[in-house]
């Protein structure tokens, strides 16, 4: 198996985070024995955020650097595991409202793959860049 970081390098769709996790060295991080949850929002997800936002936050390490922290959470849930809370503690210091009423929701974003194994914890896909506040 693979960790967090090569199995997004490997799989089409998540070309932009994998270069923000490079721009804000959290490569070294999220290749960490963790174990992880990644909150990994795909290509389409970054693509619907506001005109200009990736380049500035590219140009802001430490706002980038947040961003990316909010959507990682220690240890590894799955969605069984998410399933049984209301929310959970990004390694940013912020709470992640988690919603599996009616599907599967992460703050703003629907999940649309779920329980992604890694060698160092587990991946979710979202359909959005979950933003802070």
């Amino acid at each position: 198996m693979a960790d967090i970081v090569d199995i997004a390098v490997s799989a089409e769709g998540f070309k932009t985070l994998v270069t923000a996790v490079q721009v804000a060295n959290l490569v070294e991080t999220l290749k960490g024995s963790g174990p992880f949850t990644v909150f990994a929002p795909n290509d389409d997800a970054f693509a619907k955020l506001p005109p200009g936002t990736i380049q500035t936050l590219v140009q802001n390490v430490p706002q980038l650097s947040r961003i990316l922290t909010f959507h990682v959470v220690p240890g590894k849930w799955m969605k069984a595991d998410l399933e049984q809370v209301d929310s959970v503690i990004s390694v940013e210091g912020s709470p992640i409202r988690i919603d599996t009423s009616d599907g599967f929701e992460v703050k703003n974003a629907s999940v649309l793959a779920a329980d992604i194994e890694a060698d160092n914890g587990v991946i979710h896909v979202l359909d959005r860049v979950m933003l802070m506040g």
